[in-house]
């Protein structure tokens, strides 16, 4: 028997580990799509360091828990699909795709824009506003580190003890404090420019930009109870067809990064972190079922700033950590 040499088992095993672990996001575009998945991928991220892609997924994971929240499925018929925006036509920020910037705020963007989401809601559309970003990302100092990361479930709990104020997107000097990290491009052939590095958290600035009315500590809207949602897809379903968009965290692999449409599974490249993210519906697609997402890296990004998931298997952890609550 012929003995094969080191060099050429060393070249084999690098060959084999390359078509299942792409060595760059580029080939990573080609690898899915050859592999006839669900989803497609595309050109999101190009000639990126992925260490910067990296501090976009600022969420810590497997953080503190809030008490479970049940719901008596027996007498609720839920539809085959559910889009919150449909559901909610006069709540605008449901459509509403944020940009975290050069900052990994996701953890604090995703329950912003639920919550504003569900202030609307029990309002029956009467009070449409944007919670502030800034707000939970610069005061919450129990949340976690900035944007460096923190708990979901630690920001919905600040709002529900300190309560947030309003603020729009960046300089848009829309509410108290808008968001003051400036939009990047994470993205191929975008307007913005390009993210470099990560930026520092601003400073908790306890007041509103001039010219704001009312006061701060009169701007502030408070949550009741908070909760976490099971991890079963009838509980999460059930929630968010009552209540309105939750927050969920899921891992990031670096796939994810360059998805375009269809349903997102994992397919190929290493974990890069923790992410959080809004969702907002469910549906079925050529037979596969799936979460419908907001993501926060702009509409620039995926399917016009969305995505969706695969669901019913927990895919990248993404039903095991929803976090919700009720406006005070």
């Amino acid at each position: 028997m012929n003995r094969l040499s080191p060099l050429y088992l060393v070249v084999t095993l690098f060959v084999s580990w390359t078509r299942a672990h792409p060595v760059s996001l580029l080939e990573i575009v080609h690898f899915v799509n050859k592999a006839n998945t669900t989803w497609t991928a595309g050109y999101n991220f190009e000639n990126t360091d992925v260490s910067n892609i990296k501090a976009l997924c600022g969420t810590l994971m497997n953080g503190p828990k809030l008490p479970q929240v049940y719901h008596n499925t027996e007498n609720i018929k839920l539809p085959g699909s559910f889009d919150a925006r449909e559901q909610w036509p006069e709540c605008p920020t449901i459509g509403q795709i944020r940009d975290q910037g050069n900052c990994g705020s996701c953890w604090a963007f995703g329950a912003v824009e639920a919550i504003s989401d569900r202030i609307c809601i029990v309002s029956g559309g009467k009070v449409s506003v944007q919670i502030s970003a800034e707000d939970l990302l610069t005061c919450c100092t129990e949340c976690g580190m900035g944007c460096n990361g923190g708990y979901p479930s630690s920001a919905w709990e600040f709002w529900a003890q300190k309560g947030l104020v309003t603020g729009g997107l960046y300089d848009s000097k829309v509410g108290c404090r808008p968001y003051t990290i400036a939009p990047c491009e994470h993205h191929v052939n975008g307007t913005r420019p390009p993210c470099q590095g990560e930026t520092d958290t601003p400073q908790c600035m306890e007041q509103c930009i001039d010219g704001y009315s009312p006061s701060y500590p009169k701007d502030k809207y408070f949550g009741g109870h908070t909760y976490n949602v099971p991890s079963s897809e009838e509980q999460i379903k059930t929630e968010v067809f009552k209540n309105g968009p939750v927050e969920a965290a899921f891992y990031v692999y670096a796939d994810f990064l360059q998805y375009k449409s269809g349903v997102y599974q994992h397919v190929t490249g290493a974990m890069l972190g923790g992410h959080a993210v809004k969702v907002l519906g469910w549906g079925v697609e050529n037979d596969t079922p799936y979460w419908l997402v907001a993501n926060s890296w702009n509409g620039d990004w995926g399917d016009k700033g969305y995505f969706k998931i695969k669901r019913g298997n927990d895919e990248c952890g993404i039903e095991s950590e929803i976090v919700a609550g009720m406006p005070q």
